[in-house]
């Protein structure tokens, strides 16, 4: 059986149960849900949190100057806002959200990666795995002290339409869409009123969700996650855009590829809400 070439991308709830008071660590909640899921994650966190965890809203650490929902926000505003959070250089950060199957802690992680912090991870099951084990929450949030944080702007892990659209005509990188089989054919509505469905011509899909084992809600291992991505066409030696409906669920995708060591990949930040939501740009449809 294989490993995970980049093992530290995820953390367990039994690591995390051992570290939680250690001085450089910093446990961020990044619960965010789909507008069908009729969940709230920063009610959530106010009702119940890992101790010491501050909540990352990625609504909010976004550039809010655009129609298009959390959108990456300028490095300055990243680092304003890490600092409130008290998260700064030298942190060890350990990101989790409240859903089955790891929805938008991965969106968080890439966040960090993209702003040049490297050392963050995923808490492995999430907050769901934290309390069915009976580990302790509370729902004071803390007071933290800020924190000097670097942020500067990797362009090598994200993609704007125009570059997706360029490489239509000259296909350099894979597209790889994380949205549902049903959503990625069009036979599905999309989650946003009055988006069409279909997808990106050319692009290959990878539902997000298959990269959780149902039956434990934790990553699946590297030889299931090669097969996934193996069965779907894609080349893990070559170049990926990972996309899907607004930026979130491709970073589960983007995840998993990490973990199986793939250096070449970025995330088409606008997805399907800014390219499904311009009629002059082509879909494809089952």
């Amino acid at each position: 059986m294989s490993s995970y070439v980049n093992p530290d991308a995820l953390v367990s709830t039994e690591w995390l149960a051992e570290h939680l008071k250690a001085p450089d660590l910093r446990i961020v909640d990044a619960s965010w849900y789909l507008p069908t899921m009729s969940r709230n994650g920063k009610q959530e966190y106010a009702d119940a949190h890992i101790p010491g965890a501050v909540f990352f809203d990625i609504d909010e650490i976004a550039d809010t100057d655009v129609p298009l929902p959390h959108m990456l926000p300028s490095p300055e505003k990243f680092a304003t806002r890490m600092r409130r959070l008290g998260i700064g250089d030298g942190n060890r950060i350990v990101v989790y959200d409240g859903s089955d199957v790891h929805l938008s802690a991965p969106r968080a992680w890439w966040m960090f990666r993209v702003f040049g912090h490297n050392d963050v991870a995923v808490l492995n099951g999430g907050f769901k795995k934290w309390k069915a084990e009976g580990r302790p929450v509370e729902d004071l949030p803390p007071l933290p002290r800020e924190r000097h944080f670097t942020a500067r702007r990797n362009d090598l892990l994200v993609r704007d339409i125009e570059q997706v659209r360029g490489n239509m005509s000259n296909p350099r990188e894979q597209v790889v869409d994380a949205r549902s089989k049903g959503r990625f054919d069009g036979t599905e509505p999309e989650p946003r009123i009055g988006l069409r469905g279909g997808h990106i011509p050319g692009s290959l899909n990878v539902p997000s969700s298959l990269m959780t084992d149902p039956q434990t809600g934790l990553f699946q291992s590297a030889d299931v996650l090669q097969d996934i991505f193996t069965k779907a066409g894609i080349d893990l030696n070559k170049p990926v855009v990972n996309t899907c409906g607004s930026g979130v669920s491709a970073c589960i995708l983007t995840l998993g590829m990490h973990l199986l060591g793939h250096r070449q990949v970025a995330v088409y930040d606008g997805s399907w809400t800014e390219w499904g939501g311009r009629a002059d740009l082509p879909a494809d449809v089952a």
